[in-house]
């Protein structure tokens, strides 16, 4: 799973006594964040902060609920993403245009999905669900060992046209199969996998067959996505050293969890071949993207203060330098895509929300 979420409880809305002092101080809290902003140089205007260089024209696509990992379709038309709204209970894979509108359900309603992604030679896509297992969501992970991610084992990857007609299964082993990615000429999907014990990349045809390992070392390698030109893999991976490390890495793992806080972003080809660590900060670095110049990764990191789970959008160049921070202003930011053409990003953030856990979908012209 690449993400995890809060949901958001609502309070009940105060009486009318209540509502001229609530509106009083809000007034004053508005004037007081107004001057703060000016003070140290990050008025925000709109959805933008002013030292977001990059990015232009901001639009919000999502209003409520918790919506995450959108990704364009070949054409840059088209978006598919996950969502908990009413009436699921949690995430559901959607499609929608680009401005928002002709949201479409395409999973089955049922079991928690995630990780969707389009083919770009045939109306269809990928996603990751448990439904087989069950209709109802599967439960939560236990935080009394801190924040972990749950690895759910009833994950398998299914293919599906675009009016959610035509499912088919393309994994069918035991453990955990998600992460998944199609190649731009759509022959291949890369994904993340525990049918050999541990969390490894593999990649496998567009139909299921011929699957290849691509990553042996120890701990968690996920979260890939191909290069514009299907030469390279961008990914995340966590590759535990210390005794200690392994151990806690290892007791997670058999209770189909692990932990996120420490990881890096890395580089191969398509492969597996030359496998190379782009970022060492460790801190919580994930959700990589390759800009179409084949030159820069994009990516969410908390590297700007790692005692909080705060993230932000950064640039990087593949050889590890340049190092750029790309959005500011709020508390999460991450699950980065840039459109075919390079000229458009996609990503999810907190910005704008109205109640906590609220997580929305935005889109921006890239500005290089």
């Amino acid at each position: 799973m690449r993400h995890d979420r809060v949901r958001a409880v609502c309070s009940a809305p105060p009486r009318r006594g209540l509502l001229i002092v609530v509106a009083a101080i809000s007034v004053a809290l508005l004037i007081g964040l107004s001057l703060h902003g000016l003070i140290h140089g990050q008025e925000r205007q709109g959805l933008q902060d002013t030292q977001e260089r990059h990015l232009k024209n901001i639009k919000q696509l999502t209003f409520g609920g918790q919506n995450a990992e959108a990704y364009f379709s070949r054409e840059g038309t088209r978006l598919t993403f996950q969502s908990t709204r009413d009436p699921f209970m949690c995430d559901q894979i959607f499609t929608m245009k680009t401005d928002g509108s002709n949201v479409r359900l395409v999973s089955t309603g049922k079991g928690r999905t995630t990780c969707s992604f389009f083919f770009p030679d045939r109306p269809s896509l990928i996603y990751s669900s448990t439904h087989l297992a069950g209709s109802a969501c599967p439960p939560a992970p236990d935080r009394s060992q801190g924040y972990v991610w749950p690895i759910y084992p009833e994950y398998d990857i299914f293919r599906v046209n675009f009016d959610g007609v035509g499912l088919r299964r393309l994994t069918d082993t035991p453990g955990y199969d998600a992460e998944a990615a199609v190649s731009p000429d759509g022959k291949r999907i890369v994904f993340t996998s525990m049918r050999d014990g541990d969390l490894e990349l593999y990649a496998m045809n567009a139909d299921g067959t011929d699957v290849r390992r691509l990553t042996f070392a120890k701990g968690y390698d996920g979260g890939p996505f191909f290069s514009s030109d299907g030469t390279k893999i961008v990914y995340r991976a966590y590759h535990p050293k210390a005794e200690t490390e392994i151990r806690e890495y290892e007791a997670l793992l058999r209770q189909h969890l692990t932990r996120p806080s420490r990881m890096e972003i890395f580089l191969m080809n398509a492969d597996g071949s030359n496998q190379r660590q782009i970022t060492d900060n460790g801190a919580a670095n994930f959700a990589p993207f390759m800009h179409p110049n084949g030159r820069q990764i994009i990516f969410s990191s908390n590297l700007h203060d790692p005692s909080r789970r705060a993230f932000a959008l950064y640039l990087i160049n593949v050889d590890g330098t340049g190092l750029e921070r790309v959005t500011y202003g709020d508390t999460f930011a991450s699950f980065p895509m840039f459109s075919p053409d390079g000229t458009k990003l996609v990503f999810a953030s907190h910005r704008n929300r109205k109640l906590p856990g609220e997580i929305n979908i935005f889109i921006a012209d890239w500005v290089p």
